[in-house]
C-alpha cells in the first residue's frame, strides 16, 4: 500500500524528537528521521508522530538513507 501524503505537509512535518526532517518511505508507509534513528508509521494516509509509536531502525536501515 503507498503511503500519500501531501507534500506542503511533508515540507513542515519534523521528528518530535530530534525536531529533524524527515524522509518519506512509501514502500513501508512510514516517515523516517536519520538524526533520532526513528520511523513513524503512516496509517491510513495520516503520520502518527508519535515516540511511542515509532520504531527504532537497524544500522544498516541508517546507513541507507
Amino acid at each position: 500500500m503507498k503511503a500519500m501524503i501531501d507534500p506542503n505537509l511533508l515540507d513542515i512535518l519534523v521528528c518530535p524528537v530530534s525536531k529533524a526532517p524527515l524522509i518519506l518511505d512509501e514502500k513501508a508507509s512510514e516517515l523516517k528521521c536519520k538524526a533520532s534513528g526513528l520511523a513513524y508509521p503512516i496509517r491510513d494516509g495520516i503520520p502518527v508522530m508519535l515516540e511511542e509509536e515509532a520504531r527504532t531502525m537497524s544500522n544498516e536501515e541508517l546507513k541507507g538513507l
